[in-house]
């Protein structure tokens, strides 16, 4: 039921003017922005202000406009079924992406690292009608519907999907020369690497440097950005390739830091656009657990 009616808005938005689309998508982002949690929203508030040295009152509207964000990128989300290899450059430009054709030149397919800035699913969609073989490594919706409903809209795109549990998938399109897509900044309570981020340790995800020390591939920084007239330009880094040496932890380590690092200067241009509403720093470092454990 709710995957026919999601589908059914999705058609009805299809059909709007795209100044039509953006404005009803900043009135959803605005009635549902106080519908978040005061202790959400507090976090948020308090992980700004002390990531990048600003005012409690500043860090609010940067919230604040994180959050309401995601009323648009809904929308740009529900129009995707109009996007095509034909129209794609009217709504992303792309800006760097002889990176991503030299890395693939390697013959080792390439790993796209990226992070929940923008609208990430745009920027998937858009490399694909481009012509780039991205593999969209997700994780599976709690609800089936939902699930079933973005999946066919990756798809749809070129996308290929998989999820995260599909590991020697993974590896296996990899060595045929597909892009993994990873999203690498997200709090991983389980077998995250510790990193510093915006001056704080981080459990951060290892799976790009992990897979592209396997495979010797090259990772591909890359982001999605929004114009002020509602258009989008994605952005891809030149690719870096893991220091391979006996030391496999620290290599991995010294990846996910150099990646986290350039997550964080984008962030740091885009403060706005990042999911601030997310608590990265959840996952203590182990000596700060024991330290609160006596």
């Amino acid at each position: 039921m709710l995957y026919y009616l999601v589908k059914t808005i999705s058609r009805f938005v299809c059909i709007l003017p795209r100044a039509l689309r953006r404005n009803l998508g900043m009135v959803i982002g605005r009635l549902c922005w106080p519908l978040v949690s005061k202790k959400r929203r507090k976090m948020a508030i308090d992980n700004i202000s002390r990531s990048l040295g600003i005012t409690e009152e500043q860090a609010e509207t940067i919230a604040k406009s994180s959050g309401i964000r995601f009323g648009p990128m809904f929308m740009e989300v529900l129009h995707m079924p109009r996007l095509n290899k034909d129209n794609i450059n009217k709504y992303v430009t792309l800006r760097g992406s002889e990176h991503l054709e030299a890395a693939l030149t390697m013959g080792r397919g390439a790993v796209l690292a990226t992070a929940h800035s923008g609208n990430w699913e745009l920027l998937g969609a858009a490399l694909a009608m481009h012509g780039f073989p991205i593999v969209a490594v997700v994780q599976r919706q709690t609800n089936a519907a939902m699930d079933t409903f973005i999946n066919e809209y990756r798809t749809k795109a070129g996308m290929h999907v998989t999820y995260k549990q599909g590991v020697r998938e993974m590896v296996k399109l990899m060595g045929s020369g597909k892009i993994i897509g990873l999203l690498m900044d997200q709090d991983n309570h389980r077998d995250g690497v510790f990193v510093e981020f915006f001056g704080r340790m981080a459990s951060t995800p290892q799976g790009a440097a992990a897979l592209a020390r396997l495979g010797n591939t090259p990772i591909v920084p890359a982001f999605i950005t929004e114009n002020p007239d509602g258009t989008h330009i994605a952005i891809l880094h030149p690719p870096i390739l893991v220091t391979k040496t006996e030391d496999r932890t620290e290599d991995i380590r010294n990846t996910t830091q150099h990646l986290t690092r350039i997550i964080e200067q984008h962030i740091r241009q885009h403060p706005q656009e990042w999911f601030w509403l997310h608590n990265r720093w959840k996952t203590a470092p182990p000596d700060l657990k024991d330290k609160y454990c006596m």
